[in-house]
């Protein structure tokens, strides 16, 4: 598939997006800390995708957007508000939301404002509650996890990072969206998860009625996998957790494959259950 690559500008940032076209469901695509669209390029490529219309953004502060206005905005709230923005600037009422590792987080937070999501998969993110205890039960504290936390990273400390989230699936173009990342993007997000996020996750995803569809490498580094089994999710899409085998914190691009065929898996059912009223995406912003 061949995607349209446009700037949505919005209060804070203009907003790089990758936007494949056509009347398919909307697939809104969010990556993670200190990555960019381009680490869904198998997904924006996939021809057993072609029937979904997938956008892809990158963050303010990341890939080809610009820097935030005010970094304030590098908060999983001020992260909704860009994802929402562009679905608003492409016209897009309604989406299914994949978000991977912070991307997870941010769909989450999409979730808890009840507008505009009819489905979210989240990749390598725990929804967890509020509070330190609350991120501590839900992630393996590591060097990766430091290493995200970091305002600036040796180019050494950049290839750890990359292979902690990529394994053999890093490349240069991994590393220089990790290059690239705004300096004050990191430390605002992990200051802001400390003081907490604007809404419980795990609650959150416990009693959504949308449905959520949870995937992650058998390998996964960040979050802990017995964690999420132990979320008592609203609507677990098939009744579990899925976890792909020879993959770690990147399953998207390490085994696309397996990963295209639950994504395609989970839109459809999500596509075929009644939609709900119209909304506006817009009122996020009132």
């Amino acid at each position: 598939m061949t995607s349209a690559r446009r700037t949505i500008h919005t209060a804070n940032a203009d907003i790089a997006v990758a936007d494949t076209g056509g009347t398919g469901t909307p697939v809104l695509l969010i990556h993670g800390n200190s990555n960019g669209k381009d680490v869904f390029r198998e997904q924006l490529e996939a021809p057993e995708l072609r029937n979904l219309r997938l956008i892809a953004m990158d963050l303010p502060g990341h890939g080809d957007s610009s820097d935030a206005v005010d970094p304030a905005a590098y908060s999983i709230a001020g992260y909704a508000d860009a994802a929402f923005a562009v679905l608003e600037g492409l016209g897009v009422a309604e989406a299914v939301v994949m978000g991977w590792s912070l991307g997870g987080h941010i769909g989450i937070e999409m979730l808890s404002r009840r507008l505009g999501v009819r489905g979210l998969m989240i990749v390598g993110t725990p929804p967890t509650a509020t509070g330190i205890l609350g991120l501590m039960r839900g992630f393996h504290v590591s060097l990766g996890l430091l290493l995200a936390t970091r305002a600036r990273l040796a180019p050494v400390e950049m290839r750890r990072f990359a292979a902690i989230c990529f394994g053999d699936a890093a490349d240069e173009r991994v590393m220089q969206m990790i290059a690239r990342t705004d300096v004050r993007a990191r430390p605002a997000l992990f200051w802001s998860m400390m003081k907490g996020m604007s809404a419980d996750q795990r609650s959150t995803v416990e009693q959504a009625p949308e449905p959520i569809a949870v995937v992650n490498g058998d390998n996964e580094p960040f979050a802990r996998l017995d964690y999420l089994e132990g979320i008592q999710y609203g609507n677990l899409w098939r009744g579990r957790c899925h976890v792909l085998g020879g993959a770690g914190h990147a399953p998207f691009l390490q085994t696309p494959a397996a990963f295209n065929e639950l994504l395609g898996a989970f839109v459809a059912d999500v596509a075929a259950r009644p939609q709900a009223a119209p909304t506006t995406i817009g009122q996020c912003f009132a």
